[in-house]
């Protein structure tokens, strides 16, 4: 059965602050306060922000240094990313209870197609919430959603009512929620382009909309196509299950600067271990094994080399990324040192909706 585009029901479910979430649930001595998942030490970065922290202005890739001035009384926690993946598991576990058609974007993140659903329920809204209550009672942490017939409008959606809550954009609703839009909560808009379209008199999804799709091609290149479409609720992706994953890495900043090649090949072995679990954990190897190197005057180089065969073994990553290191003289001493593997071999598979699934189109959201 084919279904048109805007007969559609999409959830996107995001979990709430969830590195510092899941922290504040394994230790409760933590839970109400203000919690930097990493960015210990002066030269950190923190990964995470628990709301708590959030609400002094603390947030994911501030230095921990400024996090700090910020909250004096900030609780620091390094993070443990084999923890973050389990629970991840237990969510998307949850999700396919509901449809078989997921498309995870992240550990914490996902768009639900549930058009046609395991639970026969004709309403998308009642679904998200049912989704967020199975995943507080069996899981212990709080997800946010979005829910409307395309997953850009969903995923703007789901940001509305966080913590825990969720908002429907109905399809009747759709054109008037983007013209009341600011552009810069537009997804995929970051904050050079929405620079660019002040410039140009574009505050919001209804000065967005006046402008034709010459115009915005010409002014935002092939981006200004898109632009075009999806102020007018047309946004034609599908929700992929088979979505695959590109890359995977890993890197640490030094509380001091490195100058010796000794030194980095202490730090490159423990981040090959981590890069070879995190491929084992997903069944993953790759054949493009990339050094990133920042300097102390913060340039960034890469390095990168093409192995005939995939690679998941830690010796075998750490032998490219030393050998990657000392291809050229160091400019500078170091201060961060990361490794990604690319080209993956992912295998995926065609997932079909379970046999159970309603056949129901109803238009309840």
């Amino acid at each position: 059965m084919t279904t048109r585009i805007s007969q559609r029901k999409i959830i996107h479910i995001d979990m709430d602050a969830f590195y510092a979430s899941v922290e504040q649930m394994d230790d409760p001595s933590i839970k109400g306060k203000p919690v930097a998942v990493g960015g210990g030490g002066s030269r950190g970065v923190i990964s995470a922000a628990s709301y708590e922290a959030r609400a002094y202005g603390v947030k994911s890739a501030m230095s921990g240094t400024l996090a700090v001035k910020l909250c004096p009384h900030l609780i620091f926690v390094r993070p443990r990313f084999e923890r973050y993946s389990e629970i991840s598991k237990q969510v998307k576990k949850i999700f396919f209870d509901y449809t078989d058609l997921v498309e995870p974007l992240s550990m914490d993140e996902a768009y639900l197609d549930v058009t046609q659903n395991k639970k026969g329920n004709p309403s998308a809204s009642l679904i998200a919430k049912e989704i967020r209550d199975h995943i507080f009672r069996n899981v212990g942490l709080t997800a946010s959603a979005g829910i409307s017939i395309n997953k850009f409008v969903a995923k703007i959606a789901s940001d509305y009512n966080k913590p825990n809550g969720q908002k429907t954009v109905a399809p009747e609703s759709v054109i008037e929620f983007l013209e009341a839009l600011d552009i810069r909560k537009f997804y995929g808009i970051g904050k050079v382009t929405a620079e660019k379209m002040y410039d140009k008199g574009i505050f919001n999804g209804r000065d967005l909309k006046t402008k034709s799709r010459e115009y915005l091609e010409h002014h935002f290149g092939k981006s200004g196509g898109s632009y075009y479409d999806i102020v007018r609720g047309i946004h034609n992706s599908a929700v992929k299950p088979n979505r695959t994953r590109k890359s995977l890495a890993a890197e640490r900043t030094f509380h001091k600067n490195l100058t010796s090649e000794i030194f980095m090949f202490e730090k490159l072995d423990t981040i090959a271990e981590e890069v070879s679990k995190r491929l084992s954990n997903s069944n993953l190897a790759g054949k493009t094994v990339t050094l990133k190197i920042k300097y102390s005057d913060f340039s960034l180089k890469t390095r990168s080399k093409s192995l005939p065969y995939y690679v998941s073994d830690k010796a075998i990553i750490l032998d490219v990324a030393k050998t990657l290191l000392l291809q050229d003289s160091m400019e500078e001493s170091v201060r961060l040192l990361g490794i990604s593997i690319a080209n993956l071999n992912n295998v995926t598979k065609t997932m079909t909706p379970s046999k159970s699934v309603s056949a129901q189109l109803s238009f309840e959201f």
